[in-house]
């Protein structure tokens, strides 16, 4: 794992979310978010072991209804049955004074709560349900992240940004003003946090937006301005190649100035695709950048005209698919087993020299050559497969290594 610099480190202050720390030294952490209705207990407490198993280290759900606030204790339950003990935080909007003082075992079932300050009331409202939010989440000794967003920012508070901001000789334009108006509401939010009795480690900040280069100027002002442990994440980042891409950029810059404490991916799930695909992507990013290790990695060839098999396709996607699949029994069972890295090559060009590079690696060959494939261990060649059966014997192969290698540990 790398070590960014320590003048690039930003200090933020720990928050502990039901076990799991936020901030200050600790590891960037993961969160996901299940999409069923909360109030139907069973698909959302499947939804969330799923997450969880694929690495979601926090699980966000939805609170919007008396039936979801009621629902949120059941579903603690049903996931401690399953063994799947993730914390869960609660995303309340609207009415969540109303549903936290309604139904306390929901609070008491959650770990944290998350409030949005633009939509926790409106006008001579807003500062008493921010209150009764806060006094609750007090009492029952919750963190709360205040996550402001650019596409339900405190109204009041932008007109009166915007209207200071006409007044002055040289006004800036209208989006350096709504940038400046997110960090405003979010640090100003917490202060009245403060003001009400909540401790400042426990309060976890976010400000999302969903353009790359705005998310980036929010997040160095908000850094610069404070020590809250930040909450990472491009909001709406869309579907597919678009999604990851975008939310890729941003986290990335952010990431290696060292400012994110916790990261969300808010992908658009394909029709069918698994939810499991915004952690999947969150943990590349953390992995790719070396900040964290989850799974070992696969490098693999990516083809030209010297390879014009696609067998190192089929067997590098079949090696990662092996890889997932057994990541949970490996995590269990061979401490360090997510720092290997393995590669899949293609060709005589780069495959001896990335095998090598790898703890293990197979050179297939490419178009012409001759049809063997050495496999390197640790950097030195241990056997050469042949035949149609490659794909079991380097998984076999695969495995008789980590057991060997990580079983001690």
């Amino acid at each position: 794992m790398i070590e960014i610099p320590a003048y690039q480190r930003r200090h933020s202050v720990p928050v502990n979310v039901g076990g799991v720390i936020v901030g200050g030294a600790a590891a960037v952490v993961v969160q996901g978010m299940p999409h069923p209705d909360t109030a139907a207990e069973v698909a959302t407490a499947i939804q969330i072991a799923d997450l969880a198993r694929a690495g979601s280290e926090l699980v966000r759900i939805t609170v919007n209804t008396e039936e979801a606030a009621a629902a949120v204790p059941g579903i603690r339950r049903r996931l401690d049955d399953m063994g799947v003990h993730v914390p869960l935080i609660g995303d309340f909007h609207f009415n969540g004074h109303k549903l936290l003082a309604r139904y306390p075992s929901c609070a008491a079932a959650l770990a944290k709560l998350r409030i949005n300050p633009g939509n926790v009331g409106k006008g001579s409202r807003r500062d008493p349900q921010f209150a009764t939010l806060i006094e609750i989440a007090k009492d029952c000794a919750k963190p709360v992240r205040i996550g402001v967003n650019w596409g339900s920012l405190d109204q009041d508070l932008l007109s009166r940004m915007m209207d200071d901001n006409a007044r002055r000789s040289e006004p800036q334009g209208p989006a350096a003003v709504m940038k400046a108006a997110l960090v405003r509401s979010a640090l100003d939010s917490a202060e009245k946090a403060e003001a009400l009795g909540l401790p400042h480690e426990r309060i976890i900040l976010s400000c999302k937006v969903s353009g790359v280069q705005d998310l980036v100027s929010v997040y160095r002002d908000l850094a610069a301005r404070c020590d809250f442990a930040l909450h990472l994440g491009l909001t709406e980042a869309g579907m597919g190649s678009k999604g990851i891409v975008a939310s890729t950029a941003a986290l990335a810059l952010l990431l290696q100035e060292g400012i994110g404490d916790t990261v969300r991916i808010s992908l658009t799930p394909q029709p069918g695709e698994s939810r499991t695909r915004e952690v999947i992507v969150a943990q590349e990013i953390l992995q790719t950048m070396g900040l964290r290790a989850f799974t070992p990695l696969v490098t693999a060839c990516p083809g030209c005209g010297r390879t014009t098999s696609t067998f190192f396709q089929s067997l590098a996607s079949d090696i990662q698919s092996h890889v997932r699949e057994r990541m949970p029994k490996w995590r269990r069972e061979y401490p360090g087993v997510e720092q290997m890295t393995l590669a899949v090559m293609g060709c005589v060009v780069n495959g001896p020299g990335e095998s090598r590079h790898a703890n293990l690696g197979i050179s297939l060959p490419g178009t012409g050559e001759k049809p063997v494939a050495p496999v390197y261990e640790d950097g030195q060649k241990t056997v050469t497969l042949r035949g149609d059966n490659i794909a079991e014997e380097f998984k076999a192969i695969i495995e008789a290594y980590i057991e060997r290698r990580y079983g001690l540990a």
